[in-house]
């Protein structure tokens, strides 16, 4: 017989997201609907949990934006689900808020193979995390996000902790409290969402929780740094014609005028709404371009210049 404290029996014992819920026992036994009733409950836990993170989030945010600003980059680094998560949170920012592709570093464990199907031993290979995040050259003005449902994947861990010895601020994604990932972390957000309705199927409300995490702090760094502005994205890439009646419509909104005035000052501006909105406003392509580099991009600051000096 096994004694209760050996190694064996320690490693095989469930803990956080791997554990089963009790009350799920007999779901597949369980009319559809009760299932969906289920699965809703569960993902209304999850943003539930993100929220209670937000004081977390909020010194993340403070120790990343003077990093940001001066021209820092953001790496997103997970294995499995929470990488595919992770790439889809900073893949957006550039289409969205216009944050240059320059400065986003996505690092997913098994590389683009692993965005359609598993990679084996990936998220085990603490080695090839730290060349790859090494080969980037993190530094004081990076910000790593670290995400990892468990708080133990190797590959994640690994690379979180090389970003930090190299300078960078790192920040732990974790739904278990006590994983590795959030004490290798400079920074962490623990967002323990317990078991899954199905057990470890971490795709359901953990994964859920890290999206919305992420969706927080990233569009939160992005209106702080001047991306948004009275709840538009004013530095949303144009890339289609959909988002030109977007551009549009924000510059009407925001800066009003004829559709062809508008259509000017987007053609001006090279389609960026921002831009447009001050061109718009009487300056020139020219002013606009110095005045938005004088406050750092930030589109209320030249807006209340221009009153002032009205």
């Amino acid at each position: 017989m096994i004694a209760k404290d050996t190694p064996l029996t320690s490693s095989i014992v469930p803990s956080g997201t791997e554990q089963q819920d009790p009350r799920y026992g007999d779901i597949d036994l369980w009319p559809a609907t009760s299932v969906l009733d289920a699965l809703a409950e569960a993902q209304m836990t999850a943003t539930a949990v993100a929220r209670a993170a937000v004081p977390q989030m909020n010194d993340v945010v403070t120790a990343a934006l003077p990093r940001l600003r001066a021209g820092g980059r953001l790496f997103y680094v997970g294995a499995g689900t929470s990488g595919r998560v992770g790439l889809q949170d900073g893949v957006e920012l550039t289409p969205t808020f216009g944050w240059p592709s320059e400065r986003l570093i996505l690092m997913l464990a098994g590389g683009t193979t692993a965005l359609f199907e598993a990679v084996e031993g990936a998220e085990d290979r603490e080695e090839t995390a730290c060349t790859e995040i090494l080969s980037h050259n993190p530094g004081r003005n990076d910000v790593v996000f670290g995400i990892a449902a468990s708080g133990a994947t190797p590959y994640t861990c690994a690379a979180i902790a090389a970003a930090r010895n190299a300078g960078a601020l790192t920040v732990g994604i974790s739904c278990n409290r006590d994983g590795r990932l959030l004490r290798e972390a400079e920074l962490g957000i623990a967002i323990v969402t317990g078991p899954e309705v199905i057990a470890g199927s971490t795709r359901l409300k953990a994964g859920t929780a890290q999206k919305a995490v992420l969706n927080m702090l990233s569009t939160t760094l992005m209106i702080k740094l001047g991306h948004g502005y009275r709840g538009q994205m004013v530095d949303m890439r144009v890339v289609n014609a959909k988002l030109e009646k977007r551009a549009a419509r924000m510059v009407h909104d925001l800066a009003g005028g004829t559709p062809e005035e508008i259509e000017a000052a987007l053609q001006a501006s090279h389609q960026n709404v921002k831009r447009a909105i001050l061109i718009r406003s009487g300056l020139t392509a020219e002013e606009a371009e110095t005045a938005l580099m004088q406050n750092a991009g930030d589109l209320r600051a030249v807006m209340a210049a221009q009153t002032d000096r009205g």
